[in-house]
């Protein structure tokens, strides 16, 4: 019998081999320290574009790698397979627009060992093009908050971009990922609010980052408002999910009416911060589109990001 797998490392691709391909090859190079590692990656593309670059990595690839494709563009469902393919103790999430650095998996391991962690969550950087407007750096909006190593965090800071997640935990889960949310997104919100429920320890270490590239296209103010807008939205829907009857009825209601408080006070603040900061003007914009984006959830519309 061949020897367990302690560290499944999952990928989840769209319509990005160029990425997928640097991404395979930065973690060829990564460090393992006597741990066995394979490789998942799931092709959510139905036209199966990361098939050549897969076909060709398989060939030479330093650990076993896996590749199945998932035909039909949800977030959740692609995975779901990658956690059901997986045969490792612990599944390392990473993004295939993200890069490693070269100490991320031994720093993960290290701080699940110290911290007797069921996850582990660590920073995702931005990687700016050369050509990213002086605005968008400035204003540091695709930063996301950050803790010191061995901080406990919640749901609203935890994330699938780069995270270690005892495998167990997952397939205690219905799913794990719920495919409702597999659109629209916030699976993983959902996935960690359950995981928590049942006992979880969540936990954050600041020494693994992996850098995440800022295409052009998301350099710009209008993806910036629709990404709000869809937080927004997404905040709402796992906030009421697991409601029912009278208790999704009133927590509804009090969300509605506090964001319809907030958008007219962010609607307000940042026309007035206008003639003084364009980069603050433009954050209390985000605010008004994520306001936005609660009202028209809980009016029943849905934006669909992924798979488009």
């Amino acid at each position: 019998m061949s020897a367990p797998i302690d560290i499944s490392i999952c990928i989840c691709t769209f319509r990005r081999p160029v990425l997928l391909g640097q991404l395979l090859a930065a973690l060829s190079e990564q460090p393992c320290d006597g741990l066995r590692v394979e490789v998942v990656v799931v092709d959510n593309d139905p036209a199966a574009s990361a098939a050549p670059v897969l076909r060709e990595w398989q060939a030479r690839f330093p650990w076993p790698l896996h590749a199945r494709h998932e035909s039909t563009p949800n977030i959740a469902q692609a995975r779901n397979a990658a956690v059901h393919t997986a045969q490792g103790q612990w599944v390392l999430f990473i993004d295939d627009d993200e890069m490693p650095d070269a100490d991320w998996l031994r720093q993960l391991m290290a701080t699940q060992r110290r911290f007797d962690a069921d996850a582990v969550f660590a920073p995702v950087l931005p990687r700016y093009l050369a050509d990213t407007p002086d605005w968008i750096r400035r204003g540091d909006f695709f930063q996301r908050r950050r803790f010191a190593t061995g901080t406990v965090i919640g749901s609203s800071d935890a994330r699938t971009g780069n995270v270690l997640i005892r495998r167990s935990k997952l397939m205690a889960l219905a799913g794990p990922f719920d495919v409702a949310f597999g659109r629209t997104g916030a699976e993983d919100t959902m996935l960690f609010r359950d995981m928590q429920a049942q006992g979880a320890r969540l936990i954050w270490c600041d020494e693994a980052t992996v850098s995440e590239e800022v295409p052009a296209q998301r350099a710009t103010l209008n993806w910036l408002l629709r990404r709000s807008y869809r937080l927004g939205q997404t905040y709402v829907l796992s906030e009421i999910a697991r409601l029912h009857g009278w208790s999704r009825w009133q927590r509804s209601a009090r969300l509605g009416l506090r964001a319809a408080l907030q958008l007219l006070i962010a609607a307000g603040v940042s026309a007035l911060s206008l003639p003084f900061s364009r980069i603050m003007a433009i954050r209390w914009l985000r605010t008004t589109a994520a306001q936005c984006g609660k009202l028209s959830a809980l009016a029943g519309h849905r934006y669909h990001e992924y798979g488009n």
